[in-house]
């Protein structure tokens, strides 16, 4: 497993290096969030471990940066120990949080319980039948649909719309696209139709369907599920 470590301070990411590598995992470290970025591009990074407080790029606009294409394990570390400071992390996308210093046994327990539920539950990386954006989870294989961990359960037509705009989520897709993809034949004004299921499938994902979080419309273009 390689983990990567962000820490401007050389003393504790070499220290936090040599506890993790006498556990048999590979090390890469990084000095602030622009160099943590750009490790991500060159190395199949399987957890990250991201200190707050760093020049260039802090830990927090990294985090942000680094969720929007990667749903690895990441764990906060930061000298400060006020609430606010964890509940952020923890709000733009951190799994974990621990306050410096820290004892290294706490903190090599840590990456191992991270490991060991990413391993588990799968990731968007690593098991290509898991799609996942903010709470919405999406298991092609089992055709299990869950937000926010409850069960959501739609009919065939509408889970194979919501799964077609998950596998692609961000991007945007006309209605006569979704049409085609879906119901595999040309479209023939078929606005109704796929209006009709889009609005069913808010009203059971969306805690408040009149400003959905996930399944968006972008108007005069079509529809797109948020990528969170």
């Amino acid at each position: 497993m390689n983990i990567l470590v962000c820490d401007d301070e050389k003393e504790i990411a070499e220290a936090i290096k040599i506890y993790l590598e006498n556990e048999g995992y590979t090390v890469f470290k990084a000095a602030d969030g622009l160099e943590a970025i750009a490790q991500l591009d060159k190395h199949d990074i399987h957890l990250i471990i991201m200190d707050i407080m760093m020049p260039k790029m802090d830990g927090i606009k990294a985090t942000m940066k680094i969720r929007e294409e990667h749903h690895i394990p990441l764990i906060m570390l930061s000298a400060k120990s006020e609430d606010y400071d964890k509940i952020l992390g923890l709000n733009i996308g951190a799994d974990d949080y621990v306050t410096k210093p820290f004892n290294p046994l706490e903190l090599i327990a840590r990456v191992k319980s991270q490991l060991r539920r990413y391993t588990a539950l799968g990731s968007m990386e690593t098991k290509q039948h898991i799609y996942q954006t903010g709470g919405l989870i999406l298991d092609d294989e089992q055709k299990l649909i869950t937000v926010d961990g409850e069960p959501v359960y739609l009919t065939p037509v509408q889970y194979k719309i919501l799964r077609f705009l998950t596998v692609n989520a961000g991007k945007v897709y006309s209605i006569e696209e979704i049409y085609e993809k879906v119901w595999n034949e040309p479209s023939f004004h078929p606005e109704n139709t796929v209006a009709v299921h889009i609005r069913k499938i808010r009203e059971k994902i969306e805690i408040n369907p009149k400003e959905p979080k996930y399944l968006k419309v972008v108007w005069g273009i079509g529809y797109k599920v948020e990528k969170i």
